[in-house]
């Protein structure tokens, strides 16, 4: 290739952004990936993973990515550990600028992921994978018949909430106002089970534990009245962030800052495709992201292979 142009480029390493780059190895289209500076994503504040196919006992989720960082690198991604500043996307070949170099793409994979919402806590932090967490479905077979907590009052938090009391003791939701912002039918099948409680005006302000969560501090939010609960487990449910800024204005997104896909993949640029959890708001797993990292990376050869033949 012309220096300084590369046939894809991969924005993201988590789990679509390195099968992306497995793919895109194999397929010999030689993938620049730019890992930034939080490689790996979620799975990287995720202890112990039991649903992602293939290991026979659980895995820890920097493990995990450890393992696909090492597959895609020995195939032959190029990984660069920058951030992504700034793309041109209505140039062609696209523009991919960091703050040290700036390279020119023939295709483009972004797999730049979200981020959940956080308590802005030290302690939801430093317990985050010892009991706090952010993903009902990944981690709430860890809290079979334990006491939880769900911090939110969206549909999130009500799913999180009904998922967990299948599996839990209890679920008690804590939510800073005395109503839910929640649709009608997820109030509903949230208010009929009897396993969950709900907390009104009232905010979680500290996580208490050591090497797990023990309880938590919650502060009435009309009398500032703090009171210290025993919960097993946390689980904050208060929304995702995704990571698309520096696509505003060029590529099509909800109002959420999603990603907007035709086909799988598709973004509104033709050559610019899509993988993980930048534009799922619905699963967030593991194994749905590098699902879409395949099938960005089997879309872009087609595409490369398209451009090719008709030049």
């Amino acid at each position: 290739m012309e220096d300084g142009v590369s046939k894809v480029v991969i924005i993201g390493s988590g789990p679509a952004g390195l099968t992306a780059g497995i793919y895109c190895s194999r397929a010999g289209l030689e993938p620049v990936l730019y890992m930034g500076s939080k490689y790996g994503g979620q799975l990287m504040v995720t202890s112990e993973v039991e649903n992602f196919p293939g290991f026979r006992d659980p895995i820890l989720g920097p493990e995990l990515m450890d393992q696909m960082k090492t597959q895609a690198e020995r195939l032959g991604t190029k990984l660069i550990q920058d951030d992504v500043t700034e793309v041109d996307l209505r140039s062609y070949p696209f523009v991919i600028r960091t703050a040290s170099e700036e390279r020119r793409a023939l295709s483009l994979i972004i797999a730049s992921g979200a981020n959940p919402r956080r308590l802005n806590l030290e302690s939801e932090m430093r317990l985050m994978g010892r009991g706090v967490s952010n993903c009902a479905v990944c981690d709430g077979f860890f809290f079979r018949g334990k006491k939880l907590a769900v911090v939110g009052g969206g549909d999130s938090a009500m799913e999180e909430a009904t998922y967990l009391a299948n599996l839990a003791s209890s679920v008690t939701v804590i939510h800073r106002r005395d109503s839910l912002k929640a649709s009608h039918i997820m109030q509903k099948e949230a208010f009929s089970d009897p396993k969950i409680s709900f907390m009104w005006n009232s905010g979680v302000t500290e996580v208490i534990g050591e090497k797990k969560v023990e309880a938590l501090k919650v502060k009435d939010l009309k009398t500032n009245e703090e009171r210290v609960i025993p919960f097993d487990g946390l689980f904050v449910a208060i929304g995702y962030d995704p990571n698309t800024k520096i696509f505003a204005g060029q590529l099509e997104m909800d109002q959420n800052g999603y990603l907007i896909v035709k086909d799988e993949t598709k973004s509104s640029i033709e050559g610019v495709f899509v993988a993980g959890d930048v534009k799922d708001f619905l699963y967030r797993q593991a194994v749905t992201a590098a699902s879409d990292g395949c099938k960005a990376a089997i879309d872009a050869e087609r595409f490369l292979k398209e451009t090719q033949a008709a030049n």
